[in-house]
């Protein structure tokens, strides 16, 4: 399928980067807003902000081995929410709100937005969900079903241009399979390590099922074998199996983890055909 480029049209409404701004999409209804928490009440000053929407409120955790907080709600007045937020939720620092320009967002629109973006969220699991309950999806026409489907994927590109990447996964799966083989890395080593992964633009993935070595050699870095021990504690590999995708910051650390004992990723991932990633990566 033919991709197509996308103008993205940003507004710091006070002149600062890490201040509020404005977004919009080309050929699109809806809009964005990035808020920083302490700039929620001075946007009293945007009507559109009383419009119907949802919203993602993000936040850091202290413990860096947990992912980062989210929060995926919806309004019929989204400021008065957010405001509300502030007294009842400390965990954020930063919102966006999406709404439609010309209005047309219903109460039945907004909760169907909401459950979608909680699924997907979910599913991609790049962010711990604090919402206390799943949100119930509304049953709307197929017509305004496929509106909202659009209007999802155009909330999807722009959360992800602001650089929160919690509806993006953490591999993509490619329809062609020459495309999929080039980009499937493995090893096979010492020690029953057997292992599969994917280099993204993240770092790099090691897939679900991967094996990582039953052992560790005595000269295994400190800060791999208390990544590898944290690991196997939050239940992502058990019984030195992967339970579920994971990111690693690059080649190495996964080589690393899946190996037992230091490793420079660029070499120890190859295809199929036995093409180091350094080659792949260099067109070598």
């Amino acid at each position: 399928m033919k991709t197509f480029g996308k103008t993205i049209k940003i507004y710091l409404i006070d002149g600062d980067p890490n201040g509020r701004m404005s977004c919009e999409l080309s050929n699109w209804s809806g809009k964005a807003y990035k808020l920083p928490r302490k700039l929620i009440k001075e946007s009293a000053n945007r009507p559109d902000l009383d419009n119907t929407g949802v919203y993602i409120l993000f936040g850091r955790t202290d413990n860096i081995e947990e992912k980062d907080l989210a929060y995926i709600g919806e309004a019929e007045g989204i400021r008065n929410r957010l405001e509300d937020h502030l007294a009842k939720k400390d965990f954020w620092n930063e919102a966006i709100t999406f709404i439609s320009k010309d209005n047309n967002l219903n109460k039945a629109h907004v909760k169907y937005l909401e459950s979608r973006l909680y699924e997907i969220a979910k599913d991609t699991d790049r962010y711990n969900l604090i919402n206390s309950n799943s949100p119930t999806k509304s049953s709307i026409s197929e017509s305004d079903q496929s509106e909202m489907e659009e209007f999802i994927e155009n909330i999807k590109l722009l959360v992800n241009s602001l650089g929160f990447k919690i509806f993006e996964p953490l591999r993509k799966i490619s329809i062609n399979k020459e495309e999929e083989e080039k980009n499937t890395f493995y090893i096979k080593a010492a020690r029953g390590a057997n292992a599969t992964g994917q280099s993204t633009s993240d770092g790099f993935v090691v897939f679900k099922d991967s094996i990582i070595a039953d052992s560790i050699t005595n000269s295994f870095p400190q800060n791999w074998e208390k990544l590898r021990n944290s690991l196997i504690k939050n239940k992502i590999i058990e019984q030195n199996v992967f339970t579920k995708d994971y990111l690693f910051s690059s080649p190495s650390s996964a080589a690393a983890i899946v190996m037992g004992r230091n490793a420079n990723g660029l070499t120890e991932w190859k295809t199929e055909d036995g093409r180091i990633l350094k080659s792949i990566e260099s067109n070598n």
